[in-house]
């Protein structure tokens, strides 16, 4: 370390700088690339959330891993708050999340128990003590849980038609949804408890395909400087696993895979530590096309044919 060897002198990281990934995780946790720009209200896809979210009540992002759905999300959060974080909330469901957790619970006090409100309903009450501003409650990995019994008695009273109606929760409290609360939730679509999602929100929220997009890949290894014939190897890789993925859903690979890519060592960290189990998963009953993707994959750094020619640019 510097500050051994010459006394007095103090190393400074990105992260003490307010530059590094943990200060922009802080701002933009709900993005699982904490180092990705921020996206502002006026996006066109923020902009179509927004509008879903004020005619809905709630908008559902589905898509496999890696099509920015929790980015977005969390931007169309932002946008409805004016970046008011006392007005967003941000929970992730999972396996054992429950309605004690999300609604309602017990918890130990000087007496003895009392009920605990969950995030929804803090954020509910916040919203119908201020009607003139828009909340919005951010829930990642919605089909992880099972929503009927995490939502609960609340889950008829989230639709927009149903929105001010009284109903009672579990410790006998009357409480209404405010209409100017607004839930925004993310979910792959391939995950098991996906049925019992779309039963339970499938006339009551909006819902829109977050898939993996070329465009997008391209428009990120720009920023990231990355050479044009290595680009166009990866831009190739990309368009032949995901056109595997129209018969089998979980070879689809998302353009944030590759938002760290920059040069061939970067792209090989992906491969080595990501994008290989991907494939090894996908299609461990498939060798042959298994073994073509990796192939494919080595002659990412050898590319003879441009972007452009790829793009149907001229």
């Amino acid at each position: 370390m510097l500050e051994k060897l010459i006394p007095g002198v103090r190393t400074l990281t990105a992260d003490d700088l307010g530059i590094g990934s943990r200060a922009k995780a802080a701002s933009s946790h709900a993005s699982s690339a904490p180092d990705a720009p921020e996206i502002t209200g006026d996006h066109p896809r923020v902009q179509e959330i927004a509008r879903l979210a004020s005619i809905y009540g709630g908008v559902i992002l589905t898509g496999p891993p890696g099509t920015s759905k929790s980015f977005f999300a969390h931007s169309a959060a932002q946008a409805l708050t004016g970046g008011d974080k006392k007005r967003c909330a941000f929970v992730q469901f999972h396996a054992s999340y429950q309605y004690e957790d999300f609604m309602l619970g017990l918890s130990p006090n000087q007496g003895g128990f009392g009920f605990k409100k969950g995030p929804f309903l803090r954020l509910a009450d916040a919203a119908d003590k201020d009607r003139g501003n828009t909340y919005a409650l951010v829930i990642d990995e919605l089909s992880r849980a099972d929503v009927g019994r995490v939502f609960g008695e609340a889950l008829t009273y989230v639709e927009r038609s149903k929105r001010e109606l009284p109903f009672t929760i579990a410790n006998g409290e009357e409480i209404r949804v405010p209409s100017n609360l607004v839930i925004l939730a993310t979910m792959n679509p391939f995950d098991r408890g996906v049925d019992e999602v779309d039963a339970a929100f499938e006339r009551r929220f909006a819902k829109v395909s977050m898939d993996p997009d070329k465009a997008v890949l391209l428009e990120m290894l720009d920023d990231n400087g990355m050479e044009e014939k290595l680009k166009a190897g990866v831009v190739r890789w990309f368009g032949r696993i995901n056109g595997h993925a129209r018969k089998n859903p979980a070879a689809a690979v998302g353009h944030a895979y590759f938002s760290t890519a920059t040069d061939e060592a970067s792209l090989w960290d992906i491969w080595e530590y990501q994008l290989k189990y991907l494939v090894q998963r996908a299609f461990r009953r498939d060798e042959n096309t298994r073994a073509d993707l990796e192939t494919a994959w080595a002659h990412v750094f050898s590319v003879p044919e441009p972007v452009a020619a790829q793009t149907g640019q001229p």
